[in-house]
């Protein structure tokens, strides 16, 4: 009998749209492979029900007889059922105080929990990711962001054009856009109050490279770190251009220890021997956007005091932070709670301690959305349907029946199995401490 696979409804936030399998994947799948997919009934979602039953696939509003359901958000703690297996983003591997009441209930109930974000080659590289579309649009709304936080403040400029991302029909028709905006600063220039204008880029991965393809629409001029200074000081930079600047991790931290070099390894293996040190670099940057993992153990990007102290100042030049790793009070500290596309971006004021919706305030603009791919719903889902269609095929073909060891998945996504029929896994047994330290918190 064909196996069936549930593709279940978005129902966590209100502007959650994507899919995992879109239509003609998900008819590749039931002709090429014979997995029956049901995709659970949704008004909101990108590809309508008639879609998906244009291309054959039925339609249900219960997934009850899917064993395995798979979905992009994490799955409402009523909407768990006994024994299946699940495939999402859990957001619960640094032990996620919000969801490990999720991952109780699924341990309660003799679940699997199969992670996107933790099927990996056997080097640790990520296989399935949306980081890059959240680069993409991130880098849009940090852009129409900096267009309305300039007019505020009484300059006009090119980012004014910007939409926001939401308002784009696709990716398309966006970069269309902002190659306009860089013709107009090719042809025009950017205000004398705002140049010469920099772009930091924290970090250099998916999201990163994301964020900076819809950047590189705009002429840019890209500098090393080392040069920031004599740019600032000198203001001998082009009105004409965009400066960029990529950060690695030798630009964040430096050892504790004086006269000892940086060593990527020990950094990320004895973090503790390393000291924040990237608030240097924040005086000459107009625009930071942020797609660095963090986690406690490494030292923050943006401090409260070092924003209240600037301002304090009268000193502080970083107008929009595009935080598009969305860590609340993370690497960002500023970051003091995640938002939506609907109302996007807030003012952190650092005297005050507080956030104020919208680009009017004393302190910097932050875009924290932490769904930023769902804006651009059509194209994101469409890119990670063909990256998850693969593994589909070995995960229906599975034995759950099985111990762990003899269910016979491949090794990707072994790796990523938090939960198997109710135990948590070898890899993942470090998050028994969260779990308890929830349950005390509740006796």
């Amino acid at each position: 009998m064909p196996t069936k696979i549930g593709i279940r409804r978005e129902d966590l936030y209100q502007w959650e749209r994507r899919a995992p399998v879109i239509p003609e994947d998900a008819r590749e799948l039931r002709l090429k492979h014979g997995i029956e997919v049901v995709v659970q009934s949704s008004a909101k979602r990108v590809f309508t029900e008639g879609d998906y039953r244009e291309a054959g696939i039925d339609v249900a509003e219960s997934l009850a007889d899917c064993p395995i359901i798979l979905g992009i958000k994490e799955v409402p703690i009523p909407a768990l059922e006994k024994g299946k297996t699940y495939v999402f983003f859990s957001h619960t591997i640094k032990g996620q105080a919000h969801n490990m009441p999720m991952l109780a209930r699924v341990l309660e109930l003799g679940c699997t929990l199969i992670d996107y974000e933790k099927v990996t080659d056997e080097r640790g590289r990520r296989l399935i990711f949306f980081g890059n579309y959240a680069g993409l649009v991130g880098m849009i709304d940090t852009l129409w962001a900096l267009g309305r936080r300039l007019r505020w403040e009484g300059i006009e400029s090119p980012f004014e054009a910007v939409e926001h991302a939401v308002d784009y029909p696709n990716l398309a028709r966006a970069k269309l856009a902002l190659g306009g905006v860089g013709e107009r600063i090719r042809e025009e220039g950017l205000p004398r109050e705002i140049a010469p204008f920099v772009v930091g880029f924290a970090g250099y991965g998916n999201v990163s490279r994301g964020a900076q393809e819809m950047l590189d629409l705009l002429p840019v001029e890209e500098i090393g770190p080392q040069e920031l200074p004599t740019l600032a000081r000198r203001r001998r930079g082009s009105n004409r251009v965009v400066y960029k600047v990529v950060f690695k991790e030798e630009h964040l931290v430096e050892p504790r220890e004086p006269g000892r070099p940086f060593e990527l390894e020990e950094y990320y293996r004895h973090p503790e021997r390393y000291r924040g040190v990237f608030e240097r670099h924040l005086p000459h940057l107009d625009v930071l956007v942020n797609g660095v993992y963090w986690e406690a153990i490494y030292p923050r990007l943006v401090t409260k005091d070092w924003l209240k102290e600037t301002v304090r100042q009268g000193r502080l030049r970083l107008r929009v932070i595009g935080d598009i790793s969305c860590d609340v009070e993370g690497a960002i500290q500023c970051t003091v709670k995640a938002t939506e596309p609907d109302n996007p971006v807030y003012v952190y004021d650092p005297i005050e301690g507080r956030a104020v919706d919208g680009v009017a305030g004393n302190g910097p603009v932050v875009l924290a959305v932490d769904i930023l791919p769902t804006e651009l719903p059509r194209d994101a889902s469409t890119y990670f349907s063909g990256v998850v269609k693969p593994f589909i095929p070995p995960l229906a073909g599975a034995d759950f029946g099985r111990t762990f060891e003899d269910c016979e998945l491949p090794p990707p996504l072994r790796r990523a199995v938090i939960a198997y029929r109710g135990k948590l896994t070898g890899d993942y047994r470090y998050l028994d401490r969260f779990l308890s330290e929830r349950a005390r918190g509740r006796s």
